[in-house]
Parts: C-alpha cells; structure tokens; sequence
C-alpha cells in the first residue's frame, strides 16, 4: 500500500480546502442576486398588496415602478431626510426602500433620535396619495411586521397586510391566512380628532368601532401582539402625519 507523507497531506488539505471555498464563494455570488431579486420583489408586492393592488410577485416591480412614484425616509419629528421620486434620489444619502426597517425600528425603540423609516407613495390617479408604512413587533412566537395604508387624510386605513415568521397556522398564523382579518381594518382610523389613539385588536370588539377590530380567536398574544405592532409602529409617524393636514 502507497504511504503519503505528513507534508503531502497537508498540502492536499489545504489545496482542497481551498477549492472548495472558492467554489462555494462562487456559488453565494450566482444565487445571491437572484435572492435578493426575489426579496426585493416580495418587498414591492406587501407594500403593493397594502395599496389595494393585488399584483403577482413576477410583476410587482414593474407595477411598482408605475404606482409608488415617491419614497420618502423620515424621522420620529417628521422631518424628511431622503427622497426618491422619478427613479433618482434627490435628498439624503440612502434610497427609502432600502433601508433596513429592522434595524432602524430598534433605533428608535431604544430612544435614537436618528432613526429613520420610509413612506411609500401611492399614486392613485385622481391627485392623490395612499401613504403606505412599515410596522413590526413581536407575535406569540417570533417576528410579525407589516404594512399599512392610510388614504389621503392620513387617517383612515386603506388596507393592511401582515406576516409572520412563526405563529401557529389556524391560529395566530391566520394575521395571513385569514382574508377577514387584514380586511376588518378597512376604513378605521389611527386619531381620534388630534390625538393619535392608533387601531386596538380586542376581542369583542364592535364592527362599528372606528379605533378596534376584533381579536383572533383562540390567539390572544399574536392578537395583542399586532396592537402593540401597529400602536408602536404608527406612533412613529405621527408628527408626519400631522404634517400632511396643516
């Protein structure tokens, strides 16, 4: 039997070590743009879904592209740090849509005054805007987030549409699932006069209460935990919203 020394192993090892990361480095970068196509893509259609526009994922971009002719980033103040309209960015150093919405929620949770979120503007047509928002919390078992779409008084809900990274299916899963559940938001209101009360999930509440919806059934911690969501998430837009009224 053919014997190798300690030298040639090593040298085997560490050229098939080498090989070997460097096909998987190839690899990463050959699926990575698709990935994130596919990300980006998912991105567009959430915020398009919130609109009322139910586009496929296939051509969500190029409906986009169409529909969302401004992307704003603001602060918790309403001041407005970056804006892309007409494909280019005319303020700010970051394009709205790419900003990491996570990190800049905890930003903000943990009292940076810095923290910056987008608002996406949808062109309806007829001169105006549906203001659709970014939200995320925390469910019974892991991440929930969303979008939110509020109609040109800044006010009354347009749509909503939620995911999930783990609820349970039939349960708290169905803030997805369950069509009746983003759709019992329709029409609320997020102030009552000048004050900012947000949208309440509670169980037993009334159809015809302008600021709650009905809670899931069988899962009250997700349920309480989309209020939370929407109360913390909407709060930080609200001298934005202020601002479209004066």
């Amino acid at each position: 039997m053919k014997s190798f020394s300690n030298r040639y192993m090593y040298i085997y090892s560490t050229v098939l070590v080498v090989v070997v990361a460097a096909i998987l480095a190839i690899v990463s970068k050959v699926l990575s743009e698709p990935q994130n196509n596919n990300i980006r893509a998912e991105q567009m259609q959430m915020i398009l879904q919130a609109a009322n526009n139910k586009i496929d994922r296939a051509h969500a971009e190029q409906e986009y592209n169409k529909y969302i002719t401004t992307e704003l980033g603001v602060k918790a103040n309403g001041e407005i740090v970056s804006r892309y309209t007409g494909g280019k960015l005319e303020l700010g150093d970051v394009r709205p849509f790419f900003l990491n919405i996570k990190d800049e929620c905890k930003k903000y949770k943990a009292g940076d005054a810095d923290a910056v979120l987008p608002v996406f503007l949808y062109d309806k047509g007829d001169g105006e805007f549906i203001y659709v928002v970014p939200v995320r919390g925390i469910g019974l078992w892991d991440e929930i987030w969303g979008y939110v779409a509020l109609k040109s008084d800044a006010n009354t809900v347009e749509n909503v549409v939620f995911d999930h990274a783990g609820e349970t299916p039939g349960l708290g899963g169905n803030i997805k699932d369950d069509p009746s559940f983003p759709a019992s938001f329709i029409g609320k209101t997020i102030f009552e006069g000048d004050d900012f009360v947000s949208v309440a999930v509670e169980k037993r509440a009334g159809k015809d209460e302008p600021h709650k919806v009905e809670a899931l059934t069988g899962a009250t911690l997700t349920s309480n935990g989309v209020s939370d969501m929407l109360k913390d998430g909407l709060e930080f837009y609200v001298p934005y919203f202020k601002s479209l009224k004066k």
